[in-house]
């Protein structure tokens, strides 16, 4: 994407010529201002109208790790970036194409994520001496040269949406929240994205205030009218939507945890069992409990516990009741659910434990995101304590993971862990909603009435090793349940050593049995590619374009990304058995590389990144450059 009009903006009368329109494959923007100033509204907006459009959008919405730092600084700068796309895109971008900076704090600590000529548009009443200090620059930086690399266009922005509201009912400081809505038709008008989406979204969301509606579209169209009437610009740029390369269906624009709830919602409805959420609000997932609350009426049962211990608590005694039962967490709160996650697996009881991670330790960068939960999600308990753990790979795939989750701990009563993280939980994509036919069928291990010889909870299942389920109340299923460990069939309490390393080997198993379900590893890229790009969880979208981009290079590097982290695939010992050289970014300290190392001693070479974002696409393709040269 480029823009041919010089820096600086003109004062010349409104022209309403039509601009020439600039046709690009793909166009990343960023919005950023402070915590008040509604751009996690705004890109989500922009987002919306864009997926609607036909385009393929991937999100980044950016807060801030204060709840509300002071106005106008740097660290109060909360931000919201979107790729879209002709084709398939799979990260939000590494740099940017547009900047909408709503003060000087929101320059200052994006300047660096706009590439050179890229464009910055700004809010020129807001950079004052004093908020221009408050963000760190000496002087001002729209008339110093500084922006000189960029096509800057300072715009007086909050000076518009005051006229543009001239005689409204609303007060001073609402009229100026409206700005957002100004940016957002100047962005819509710049970018050739139709206005009705929004109008309509107005109208919806404001509905029991009508002064707001009028407001918001007023502000609204007045920025789509600043671009298509004054001489700012001397281009529009547009992505033009390809609908003949997406499958046919029914698409929704969701973020990660949305999909998960609804992939718990719809294992609930196939398997027609009760769906119980047993949760303790934490950022970054408090939304799966949000979304599964407002189900009610649809079999659903969601319940606020006062801490996490509580909220697992539940769960456990859900899954005991013959609900399919599920928790809610993050980093810190999975510490906490610890000892009652063991009761699960000591009881073998299907329990599916959601942990959106964050960046640790401790309360560590709230809003910031990590995939640093692996080693505790497999080995964070006392005790050998094996259980399923799943890792999400886009928002959108967030609905297959959960949904399988509680597929596979309905069919071998275990608990399955599912990872995702802060940047697909509030990252957004355009995603086909599935056929209900499509959907795997759900098995379970309930019994309902009495057994022939007498009922024993701890018999196993021949091909999965999974026990009956037997539902409290039930006559002649009577048994008896705890974290003491059980006698082998009978389940009556045992301190036998030989039968407790025997119950310990059968948990495992049931666990490695699970392999069955995971399909064979696809490899993508160069199929004789001396380097193999290994990946889990959220790096997906960043390695895919990596490869697929270094392959158009002629690089000779392979892709391969895992859903299943306990139980490994089958078939990936092979695979990296036939590979010199093995690459593994994670946004943690090298996690899975270690387990890897020791399970199959390969020679993964580990890449780490710890800075609360993901992977970018330049800094992979260097590194796979980097290695393929030595």
């Amino acid at each position: 994407m480029s823009e041919s009009n010089s820096s600086g903006v003109s004062s010349s009368s409104p022209s309403y010529k039509k601009k020439p329109i600039e046709r690009c494959e793909v166009v990343s923007i960023r919005f950023a201002g402070d915590s008040g100033d509604g751009m996690q509204l705004t890109g989500d907006r922009f987002a919306n109208v864009s997926a609607v459009f036909g385009n393929d959008v991937v999100t980044l919405a950016d807060y801030p790790a204060e709840i509300r730092a002071p106005s106008g600084t740097v660290g109060g700068v909360s931000g919201y970036q979107l790729n879209i796309g002709t084709d398939a895109v799979y990260t939000p971008g590494d740099l940017v194409d547009i900047l909408v900076a709503m003060n000087p704090a929101a320059l200052k600590a994006n300047q660096n994520r706009v590439r050179k000529g890229g464009i910055i548009i700004v809010d020129s009443d807001t950079f004052s001496a004093r908020n221009n200090e408050k963000a760190g620059f000496v002087g001002n930086p729209l008339e110093d040269g500084s922006l000189g690399a960029y096509n800057l266009y300072p715009l007086p922005v909050t000076t518009f949406t005051r006229e543009t509201l001239k005689g409204s009912t609303l007060s001073p400081k609402s009229v100026d929240r409206c700005k957002n809505f100004f940016a957002l038709g100047l962005t819509c008008w710049l970018t050739n994205r139709p206005a009705e989406p929004i109008n309509d979204w107005i109208a919806e969301k404001f509905k029991k205030a009508p002064e707001m509606v009028d407001a918001n579209r007023r502000a609204f169209k007045a920025g789509y009218d600043c671009g298509d009437t004054k001489e700012y610009f001397s281009v529009q740029f547009e992505v033009q939507a390809d609908g003949s390369k997406k499958p046919a269906g029914t698409y929704r624009y969701v973020n990660g945890n949305q999909t998960v709830a609804l992939g718990l919602l719809a294992a609930g409805r196939k398997s027609g069992l009760k769906l119980f959420l047993g949760s303790y609000p934490i950022t970054p997932a408090t939304e799966v409990l949000q979304e599964l609350s407002k189900r009610r009426s649809e079999d659903v049962m969601t319940f606020q516990a006062e801490d996490e211990i509580a909220g697992i608590g539940t769960a456990v005694g859900a899954a005991y009741a013959g609900a399919l039962a599920v928790t809610s967490t993050s980093g810190p709160g999975l510490a906490l659910k610890g000892e009652f996650i063991n009761l699960a697996v000591m009881t073998e009881l299907p329990l599916v434990i959601v942990n959106v991670q964050r960046a640790g330790p401790s309360t560590g960068l709230p809003t910031k995101t990590e995939q640093s939960d692996l080693l505790q999600s497999l080995y964070g308990r006392n005790g050998d304590s094996p259980l399923v753990v799943m890792a999400c790979r886009s928002p959108g795939d967030g609905f297959d993971v959960a949904y399988e989750a509680c597929r596979v701990a309905l069919k071998y009563m275990t608990p399955v862990v599912v990872l995702s993280d802060g940047y697909l939980a509030n990252g957004s994509e355009p995603w086909r909603i599935p056929p209900e036919k499509d959907l795997k069928d759900i098995i379970t291990r309930k019994v309902t009435g009495p057994i022939d010889g007498g009922f024993k909870p701890y018999s196993r299942d021949k091909e999965t090793l999974a026990r009956p389920w037997a539902i409290p109340g039930t006559p002649g299923l009577e048994h008896r349940i705890g974290g003491l460990e059980k006698e082998d069939g009978s389940g009556r309490i045992s301190h036998d050593l030989l039968n407790h390393e025997k119950m310990t080997h059968y948990r495992a198993e049931k666990v490695e049995r699970v392999k069955a379900e995971i399909p064979p590893c696809e490899i993508y890229g160069d199929k004789n590619a001396k380097l193999l790009v290994l990946g889990w969880g959220s790096t997906y979208g960043s390695i895919r374009k990596a490869v697929e981009q270094s392959v158009k290079s002629g690089l000779p590097v392979a892709g391969l990304h895992l859903r299943y982290v306990n139980p490994l695939p089958g078939d990936l010992g092979d695979i990296l058995r036939k590979y010199d050289r093995i690459l593994l970014p994670e946004n943690n300290m090298g996690q899975l590389a270690m387990l890897l190392r020791a399970k199959y001693l390969a020679p993964i070479e580990s890449y780490t990144k710890i800075q609360g974002a993901p992977f970018a696409v330049e800094e992979l393709v260097n590194k796979f450059n980097s290695i393929l040269r030595t």
